[in-house]
């Protein structure tokens, strides 16, 4: 078996760094949690670039940097039932699949993946994100390059 094939939409489990804890001189996500890739693109090596986006059970304190994921959606996923918010303001950039990556069963590398977003979730997420980019509200940090 191997990793999926990471595509905008994706939702992983992933170790995410939130910015404020790169600020702090930390390296590693304190959390393993599911979180949604926003691009992809290829490096000139040849190797696979990722943005991924965190998803969260905190509500955010304003509605324009997150979007609520539907419970039909998060069961279909296999997530908790509680409420959750993909936030568009926060992302960890790394090549894939990368050591903080995580699989949820032992020798099967694609229990990476929870699963797709419907494609009107996604472009929600991606029209929040470019009007975050767009008002220099959305931090990305670099992970592995």
């Amino acid at each position: 078996m191997t990793f999926p094939t990471p595509v905008p939409g994706l939702v992983i489990r992933y170790a995410f760094l939130w910015s404020d804890e790169a600020r702090r001189g930390q390296e590693e996500g304190t959390k393993d949690r599911p979180c949604a890739v926003l691009l992809t693109s290829t490096t000139d090596a040849g190797e696979t670039l990722v943005i991924a986006l965190p998803v969260t059970h905190t509500p955010p304190t304003d509605p324009d940097i997150a979007v609520e994921l539907p419970l039909a959606t998060k069961r279909r996923l296999g997530l908790d039932d509680a409420r959750s918010w993909i936030i568009v303001t926060e992302g960890n950039r790394f090549i894939w699949p990368g050591p903080d990556l995580r699989i949820s069963r032992p020798d099967d590398p694609s229990s990476a993946a929870y699963g797709q977003l419907p494609s009107a979730l996604y472009e929600q997420v991606r029209e929040k994100w470019l009007n975050a980019y767009d008002r220099r509200k959305a931090a990305v940090t670099t992970r592995t390059t």
